[in-house]
């Protein structure tokens, strides 16, 4: 993996509010980005954001259904980011 990877990855972990949503994800599987915004307790707008980080570094995937955009975590993550999910 290279160095720019590893820093998307740790600066996609290195925040509260996604470390909330990859705990709610993790226990919750596929979910909208509003009810990802309830769960935290985060605007609509800001929860989209933090999402498409997390989905950036490949944390998490997203999947359209008509409107609706639902995110899981990531189906196949590399070693280090299941390691680190696990320990949520």
């Amino acid at each position: 993996m290279q160095e720019k990877d590893l820093e998307k990855i740790f600066k996609a972990f290195a925040n509260r509010r996604r470390l909330a949503i990859l705990k709610f994800l993790k226990k919750n599987k596929e979910q909208s980005v509003g009810e990802v915004a309830d769960a935290i307790k985060l605007s609509f707008k800001s929860t989209s954001k933090h999402l498409l980080i997390l989905s950036n570094a490949e944390i998490i995937e997203a999947d359209q259904v008509s409107l609706v955009k639902f995110y899981s975590l990531f189906s196949k993550p590399n070693s280090l980011v299941k390691e680190i999910i696990d320990s949520l």
